[in-house]
């Protein structure tokens, strides 16, 4: 049956098929009905950021972005769940169609900007959830605020969320908020880390818990980009790194319809891309904090070489609306 489904939204415009399924989600999560997705799959705990993952395999940011459907994606058996990104107020992100499936790559091309309903909302979603694993909240900027007032931005969310996050990740990367991935660089990013890492230990004295704070990079950074982006990561003590978001490079699908789209490029087409930005980014931090993988990974293979480059945890999304919920069972079993 979940075939059949599949196949129908599969054959529907992709932000149609996607609002449809975060529905049925949302309104499934806490009935019967959750028996179409949930699966009991063993536990293989990891140790990472102080906490215990129940499995290495978790979903990515993105797929979730207002926290309405973390229920549903915990019973399919993810070892943790990243909401978000979310932003301080609401905002409708940008013009459709901005969502592109390019189904020959299993790639995805999206210019969503960061649509959703605002911290406020995602924080009272969280609080309804029975959820009881770890849970990553990512947080972004207002397409309207300017770049030298993004600090303001993240911190107002990082106040928001810190009480109900498991870890949070600060999202730099987006290729789809103007400006937003110069705060990956240089001064900017040395300003952005020490404000953050001065207000998360003012937090951790508020709320007597300390919650890791992750930065998220692009995979379209040079080496020594890279190699810069480590060394402010470790001189200002962040928790960790995810490794990576959405590329603007179009060269694995130059030839399809979509290759013009604007948006970041996803799916089994990024996997060298992350897969050797996570090589560079592990060997720069020789060990200092952890890396979470995600960019094309859609087989164990994928999960294998990921950990093998030096993540210790992978996180999926475009092979997941591709495969369903058996990705997660294939994964974790392997």
């Amino acid at each position: 049956m979940y075939s059949l489904v599949q196949k129908f939204l599969l054959s529907r415009d992709p932000e149609w098929s996607h609002d449809v399924s975060i529905g049925f989600l949302k309104h499934s999560q806490h009935n019967f009905m959750s028996g179409f997705y949930a699966q009991e799959l063993p536990e293989k705990p990891v140790n990472c950021l102080g906490m215990t993952f129940k499995n290495a395999i978790g979903l990515a940011a993105g797929l979730d972005k207002n926290g309405e459907c973390i229920d549903a994606f915990a019973a399919m058996g993810f070892g943790f769940i990243e909401v978000g990104t979310v932003t301080p107020k609401a905002q409708a992100g940008n013009d459709k169609p901005r969502l592109f499936r390019l189904a020959e790559h299993n790639a995805i091309i999206n210019r969503m900007g960061f649509n959703n309903k605002g911290v406020d909302y995602l924080v009272e979603q969280v609080k309804k959830s029975k959820y009881k694993g770890i849970l990553g909240i990512n947080i972004g900027k207002n397409k309207t605020t300017p770049d030298e007032s993004a600090l303001d931005d993240y911190l107002y969310c990082l106040d928001k969320v810190y009480a109900f996050a498991s870890y949070i990740t600060v999202n730099i990367s987006s290729p789809n908020t103007p400006g937003l991935r110069n705060l990956q660089y240089g001064e900017a990013l040395d300003n952005l880390l020490a404000g953050l890492k001065k207000r998360q230990l003012v937090l951790q004295i508020e709320h007597k818990k300390y919650v890791p704070i992750l930065i998220k990079i692009a995979p379209d950074l040079s080496e020594d980009q890279v190699k810069s982006i480590a060394a402010s990561l470790i001189n200002s003590k962040m928790d960790g790194v995810i490794a990576t978001n959405t590329t603007l490079d179009r060269e694995r699908v130059q030839d399809h319809e979509y290759a013009n789209e604007a948006g970041g490029l996803s799916g089994e087409v990024l996997t060298e891309q992350s897969l050797s930005i996570t090589k560079i980014l592990a060997e720069a931090l020789g060990g200092k904090m952890p890396i979470i993988g995600v960019g094309g990974i859609s087989n164990p293979h994928d999960v294998t070489r990921r950990i093998q480059a030096g993540a210790t945890l992978v996180q999926v999304y475009s092979s997941f609306i591709y495969q369903g919920p058996q990705l997660i069972k294939e994964l974790v079993n392997a």
